[in-house]
């Protein structure tokens, strides 16, 4: 048998969204990547597919797939890797090229990050023998909804909320109330607004599906950012509450709002991403709203020295 390994390149995006839901069927138990998603991996500005991107062919075959990126500040590259069973020789060869770029791009000591979920079809003792080590665990929990089930909530007294489609000011302060709000956050990372809003344009963002919310004495004191570009449910970007008036019910609220309005538009499921570690009990704000566990990742991450 043959393999072969070359960079991705935009005619690829259907045979890489087909081995990512393969994945996903062998990882969660159903498929989950919408091609429009690997559309925009592939096609983001700071990945460039010649030198950032690997396809491993066996016999013509996609068996592995791997990206890397640096735009979480200096020093850290964030990588994607995915394998089917079975094929450990395709998996080694992905990570030793993810290394090596990764080194390149870090130009100095640093760390490439990669999330896999708890139970990969990548053989973690591949990782561990490369001195990769966790370092966190997020989850993936979701919620049913319905119409019947989901009503308007009513806001905290003096609360106000308005969303973001008609004014590029309060994307500037949406922008803000999250690096204002996730200061703190393990693995936060600044990002001016301009980078941050390319991003946010190339997931082809609903700025109406983000709101802001304000009280009197505070101003904006609060963020939601929800998406609703994926076919298997609706989703929550970021959730947050400025830390001076937390405790105030806002952080329930705003979920129970984008509960509302996604019912309302039909979607019959919400997920969202935590980390388990969370200091401000983000988990137990979920968990109380009925949000279970779908599914869950670690993050490895691999010290890069410029020698290897």
């Amino acid at each position: 048998m043959t393999l072969t390994v070359r960079p991705a390149g935009p005619g690829d995006a259907s045979d890489i969204c087909a081995l990512l839901n393969a994945v996903d069927v062998i990882e969660i138990g159903r498929p989950e990547t919408d091609l429009g998603t690997v559309e925009s991996d592939l096609n983001a500005p700071d990945v460039d597919l010649a030198t950032d991107s690997w396809l491993a062919l066996q016999d013509g075959r996609l068996v592995a797939y791997a990206l890397v990126w640096a735009d979480s500040g200096p020093g850290r590259v964030d990588g994607d890797h995915y394998v089917l069973p079975g094929h450990d020789e395709a998996a080694g060869l992905l990570l030793e090229r993810m290394e090596t770029r990764a080194r390149e791009l870090a130009a100095g000591p640093g760390v490439l990050r990669l999330q896999l979920n708890v139970r990969p079809t990548l053989d973690l003792s591949l990782l561990r023998g490369r001195g990769y080590r966790t370092i966190r665990r997020y989850q993936v929990m979701t919620r049913s909804l319905s119409p019947a089930a989901d009503p308007a909530p009513d806001p905290p007294a003096g609360l106000a909320l308005r969303n973001c489609a008609g004014d590029e000011a309060d994307r500037h302060r949406a922008h803000a109330l999250i690096e204002r709000t996730f200061a703190e956050h393990f693995g936060h990372v600044d990002r001016p607004y301009e980078t941050w809003l390319d991003h946010m344009d190339g997931r082809k963002l609903d700025w109406s599906l983000v709101w802001i919310a304000s009280l009197p004495g505070h101003g904006d004191a609060a963020v939601l950012l929800t998406r609703d570009d994926r076919t298997s449910m609706a989703w929550v970007g970021h959730i947050g509450v400025a830390k001076e008036v937390r405790g105030r019910g806002i952080g329930g609220f705003l979920l129970r709002h984008c509960f509302a309005v996604y019912a309302g538009r039909g979607r019959d499921t919400v997920g969202l991403g935590v980390d388990t570690h969370n200091a401000t009990g983000a988990l137990a704000l979920y968990e109380a709203h009925g949000m279970g566990l779908h599914y869950a990742v670690d993050s490895w991450e691999l010290p890069l020295h410029p020698q290897g």
